[in-house]
């Protein structure tokens, strides 16, 4: 377990993102989930990471119930605030937001102090704990000001109270976290597809400073949602079609890979727990076979010579670590 930043909380190397146990794209059913789960923990991971985004709450029901049967002290768990759930009178589903649940709730963007508050209040409810090891600012792009005037301020005095062990923003971008991480006392950043194999625009800048000042970087996306695991099956890249230019780059990685007796997905996840700032890499999966799979790679040592044939082929930078 690495600890992150100043902060109390303690995560794993590989941690599991539950997005996909919140019906992230298809559903999933509860059985499956719990399974799923179960398989981590078989594999040795101790952080889970939710939000009440994935599945409007599902998710954050689903993890909290599979992981009842263990011991509380034996596991970090993360949420998020920033997006307030709010019972809705709608009909359909919420695939146009990426889940296939009922539109049973609407989402609404608050970062205020109240906000802060009541969101981490109603996962606790969700979760059925009485207390979460991190909570992360999901998604501020639109919203810095509040976020920066009100939200970090609250995380920060629960923090204090000791409601939360640490505290950080999570973002699919770097500039604002690299802020976050000059800016304020947080304790770890949850960066997610800007530190892969095919995008390392985390290094120009926040990786950089996060190890200079102590604090820590959690990295998702390592598979920038399907492209690094299955480029032929499942060319998407940050959740939409694959530039024809990155499916290309995608598919010679794979190439180099196979003959280097290896597999594009262990690399992926190789490469982003390389960095010296980086504390866990977390893998999403939809099954006990996806989770023992994700471990598999994840234990899987890479060739150097991998690593030469990407830079020699211009298709790594030389100065990434892996």
């Amino acid at each position: 377990m690495t600890r992150l930043g100043r902060g109390g909380a303690e995560v794993t190397s590989l941690g599991l993102g539950a997005a996909a146990l919140g019906n992230l794209y298809t559903p999933v059913g509860d059985e499956q989930a719990q399974a799923a789960v179960r398989a981590a923990w078989e594999r040795g991971i101790r952080y889970f990471d939710t939000a009440p985004h994935y599945g409007l709450g599902l998710s954050e029901r689903r993890l909290g119930a599979a992981l009842r049967e263990y011991d509380r002290a034996a596991y970090t768990v993360s949420t998020k605030v920033g997006r307030r759930l709010e019972p809705a009178d709608g009909t359909g589903d919420d695939l146009a937001n990426g889940f296939a649940v009922p539109a049973a709730h609407r989402r609404v963007w608050d970062f205020t102090a109240d906000g802060v508050r009541r969101t981490l209040e109603a996962s606790l409810e969700r979760l059925g704990l009485d207390r979460v090891d991190i909570v992360y600012l999901h998604d501020p792009d639109d919203h810095a000001e509040e976020a920066f005037r009100e939200g970090y301020p609250a995380l920060e005095k629960l923090r204090a109270e000791g409601v939360v062990g640490a505290i950080g923003a999570g973002m699919n971008q770097t500039e604002m976290l690299a802020r976050f991480v000059r800016d304020t006392d947080v304790d770890v950043v949850l960066c997610a597809g800007r530190y892969t194999l095919l995008d390392q625009s985390a290094a120009t800048e926040l990786l950089p400073e996060a190890l200079q000042r102590g604090v820590s970087v959690v990295i998702g996306g390592a598979f920038n949602s399907g492209l690094l695991a299955d480029p032929a099956r499942h060319p998407t890249y940050d959740y939409a079609e694959a530039p024809r230019q990155l499916l290309d780059r995608a598919l010679r990685m794979q190439a180099v890979a196979e003959r280097h007796g290896t597999t594009l997905r262990a690399a992926a996840l190789a490469f982003c727990s390389a960095h010296p700032a980086v504390a866990s890499v977390l893998a999403g999966a939809r099954s006990a076979a996806e989770v023992h799979d994700c471990a598999d790679q994840f234990a899987t040592p890479v060739p150097d010579a991998f690593w030469r044939e990407l830079r020699a082929t211009g298709l790594l930078p030389p100065e990434e670590p892996s």
